[in-house]
Parts: structure tokens; C-alpha cells; sequence
């Protein structure tokens, strides 16, 4: 087993333009991770935890830090290590057959990390809840699709 990635310090938000382009660009050539953190260990400065990839990470945080969601931790130029706050929350869609594979193309255009569960498209929601449906608000408008939850 290898040894932890060592946090030591916040890099940015993700949401921060700056660094989006650095994220897109390891998204399509290198590792994106999640370090998932349960909102009540968020004022630890120090912890063992696994990405959702299964790295093993150390964070040793200065009292000055305090992680929050979106907060990238690692990168270079093969990883990226984004925090995540709780449970992933899922956006789920049941789209009508002819606009599935519109539907599916606007969720790989946008990045959208998503899952199956049988005729519904289940959508990460990494963000304001309010950004995914405003880019849904046209498909729902035509009836194109139909958000379940």
C-alpha cells in the first residue's frame, strides 16, 4: 500500500475561473476525484479519508483553513482532488423516448457525471441546484422531460 497524499492547505473553489480550466482539462486527460466529507467533520484540521477513486489522503489542515464543498485540495497535472460536503445528491429525470439521447448528449456536453436506473437518468448535483434546472428548463417546457425528484 502507498503511502497517504498529504493535504496541507486549500488551493481554490472549483467554481473559481481561474482554475476551471486546469479541472476541465484533467477531467478529459487525467483524474478527477471527490473527497467525500461529512459536514460534521468539516472543522478537522486533521484526518484520514479515501477519495472516491480510492486514494488514500491525509489532510493536515493550518487552524487558518476550513474546507468547504468545491474545495480542490490536489492538483497537478494528472489529478485533481475536489472536496465534496455529504451524501451526493441526485437530480433524476425521466426523459421521453425521443429526447433521451438529446438529454444524454447535454449531460456529456456539461460534464454531467450521471447513472442509470431504468428509464430515468440520474444527474450528480455538484452545485446549486438551480444551475441544473435552468439548463433543463427548455426540455421540461417542450415536455421533453419530466423531473421525477
Amino acid at each position: 500500500m502507498s503511502d497517504p497524499l498529504v493535504i496541507e492547505s486549500i488551493i481554490g473553489d472549483r467554481g473559481d475561473p481561474a482554475l476551471a480550466g486546469r479541472l476541465h482539462e484533467i477531467g478529459h486527460h487525467g483524474v478527477m476525484e471527490t473527497l467525500v466529507v461529512d459536514p460534521a467533520d468539516l472543522p478537522r484540521r486533521r484526518f484520514h479519508s479515501l477519495t472516491d477513486a480510492g486514494t488514500a489522503c491525509f489532510v493536515a489542515l493550518p487552524r487558518s483553513a476550513r474546507l468547504f464543498d468545491g474545495a480542490v485540495v490536489w492538483l497537478d497535472g494528472q489529478r485533481a482532488i475536489v472536496v465534496r460536503v455529504g451524501e451526493q445528491r441526485w437530480l433524476r429525470l425521466a426523459p421521453g423516448a425521443n429526447a433521451a439521447l438529446e438529454l444524454g448528449y447535454l449531460a456529456g456536453n456539461l460534464h454531467w457525471r450521471v447513472r442509470f436506473d431504468g428509464d430515468c437518468l440520474l444527474v450528480a448535483v455538484d452545485g446549486p441546484i438551480e444551475a441544473y434546472l435552468a439548463r433543463l428548463k427548455d426540455f421540461q417546457q417542450r415536455g421533453k422531460v419530466r423531473i421525477v425528484e
